[in-house]
């Protein structure tokens, strides 16, 4: 502990031999009544007490709320038939990583078979007109056709393909690829890791039946966010702002990307998504999280800034801490606001650019009561 002002006492009456010395009395009365100390830089090191800035900006602050990690909807597919069939082979499972166009499985079905020969018959007479189309031409050329029906073997020719064409895609859009005419493949979308899995082998197949899902397939490089905060709240939350998410000793920070436009019907909160990434393959869909979710402050707060917890004294009931000066420190009261861990928010008295007292303030605390102390003696 210091006791400035006692020493300067003593040396001033040593000085004098023993006569009155008001001048620095009343100097060090007015310097202690004003709320200040003086402490040397050499005092505040021995002293052990650290210094520090406000952080957290000037309206700024956090708000907690519990999240759900999902599957990113842009990255996850629902594998299903666009006809009707029976499972007669199921080539993947849950956790399987995928390649897209990879078979899942196969469907045995009356209207693939169908539209297999659909493709097959179309096929043969687009080969057939072309060949037609061929040997007129040449035989134009040579003066044994007339340029009539050339121009009608192009126009069937033309039209084949066309059939051709029509065929395959409706039977891409059935999905009736790969495998015999009755057999359907059905491929994976996109290339990712198979997060569900409905098919049963030998279960029949309706595209009409309200479960038509037989595999899900989802990209987990990248998580959605999924929390919900009151109205208040989201109302000062912009789109990139950090999302800091934990689980046990897991954290990472996610990013905002999404702010919904109207209230939950059933909670009445607002639904927030951030999006995480997970390359690393430390999360995973369906998981519950902490979220923690950076807001811009209140505007009726004016400047809100952090400051070590310790760094807040009480004198004469009111919560201060102590600023630096060029001599040593002044007392400014604060008005507190959410404590969150081993910071606290200042709502009131900071500007956010002063430098204060953190750790061992209450050092400097005990020289303001000393110098009190001795000024009423």
């Amino acid at each position: 502990m210091f006791r400035p002002v006692a020493a300067l006492c003593a040396a001033l009456l040593a000085a004098g031999c023993g006569s009155p010395a008001p001048a620095p009395e009343k100097d060090t009365a007015e310097h202690h009544s004003a709320g200040t100390i003086a402490l040397s830089a050499e005092q505040i090191a021995a002293a052990g007490i650290t210094l520090a800035k406000p952080g957290g900006g000037p309206n700024t602050t956090a708000v907690e709320a519990p999240a759900l990690l999902q599957s990113d909807p842009d990255a996850t597919r629902v594998v299903a038939a666009a006809i009707e069939g029976r499972v007669v082979a199921l080539t993947r499972n849950l956790g399987d990583h995928v390649v897209r166009g990879q078979t899942l499985a196969v469907i045995e079905s009356r209207e693939g078979a169908s539209l297999h020969g659909e493709v097959e018959r179309a096929r043969a007479r687009a080969a057939l007109a072309r060949a037609t189309l061929a040997r007129d031409e040449a035989l134009f050329a040579r003066g044994f056709r007339p340029l009539r029906e050339v121009e009608v073997s192009r126009a069937g020719a033309t039209e084949a393909e066309v059939s051709l064409r029509q065929a395959q895609q409706q039977a891409t859009a059935a999905g009736a690829r790969g495998g015999g005419l009755n057999r359907v493949a059905i491929v994976a979308p996109i290339s990712g890791q198979v997060i569900a899995r409905p098919a049963l082998l030998g279960q029949m197949f309706m595209p009409e039946a309200a479960d038509t899902e037989l595999f899900r397939i989802a990209n987990l490089d990248r998580l959605q966010v999924a929390l919900a905060i009151t109205p208040a709240d989201a109302a000062r939350v912009r789109v990139g702002a950090l999302v800091e998410v934990s689980a046990g000793e897991r954290r990472q920070s996610a990013r905002v990307r999404f702010v919904a436009p109207a209230l939950d019907e059933t909670t009445r909160l607002v639904r927030v998504l951030a999006d995480l990434d997970n390359r690393g393959g430390l999360w995973r869909a369906g998981e519950p999280v902490q979220a923690r979710l950076a807001i811009a402050g209140a505007a009726a707060a004016g400047q809100r800034v952090t400051i070590p917890a310790v760094a807040v004294q009480t004198v004469d009931g009111r919560s201060i801490v102590f600023v630096r000066t060029a001599t040593g420190f002044r007392t400014v009261p604060v008005t507190l606001g959410r404590r969150d861990g081993p910071l606290v928010a200042v709502t009131a008295g900071l500007r956010g650019s002063e430098t204060i007292a953190a750790i061992n303030s209450f050092i400097v605390k005990a020289e303001l009561g000393k110098g009190a102390a001795e000024h009423d003696e």
